[in-house]
């Protein structure tokens, strides 16, 4: 398959999930999830800063609910082999001795 073939399909995938959920309706993919539109209620929040009441409006929210099996596909890949676990990041000097002065700097003490 070319390129623009993937991306013309892929873009046509979009589109149609796009036009059904501002139609209301739910897009199920098996193994994958699901797309759908919600609507939220108005309702009074407060302002953190001041604690003041605030009005919400109420409003349509786009949502996706992942299938079980994308769930658990996900939860089982965790250190899989596309992501090798990190090591600790070493310092390029070793560690400083207690008591050790650095390089150019005079031990603090009294002033004779």
């Amino acid at each position: 398959m070319k390129r623009a073939d993937a991306v013309a399909l892929v873009d046509g995938i979009f589109e149609d999930i796009t036009d059904a959920c501002v139609g209301g309706e739910p897009v199920k993919i098996p193994g994958f999830g699901q797309f759908k539109v919600r609507d939220r209620a108005a309702r009074m929040a407060r302002n953190p800063a001041t604690g003041q009441p605030v009005k919400v409006p109420a409003k349509r929210v786009f949502k996706f609910l992942p299938a079980k099996a994308l769930k658990e596909a996900v939860m089982s890949k965790r250190r899989g082999k596309s992501a090798p676990a990190r090591k600790k990041k070493t310092s390029a000097r070793p560690a400083a001795r207690k008591g050790a002065v650095a390089k150019g700097r005079k031990k603090a003490g009294r002033r004779r």
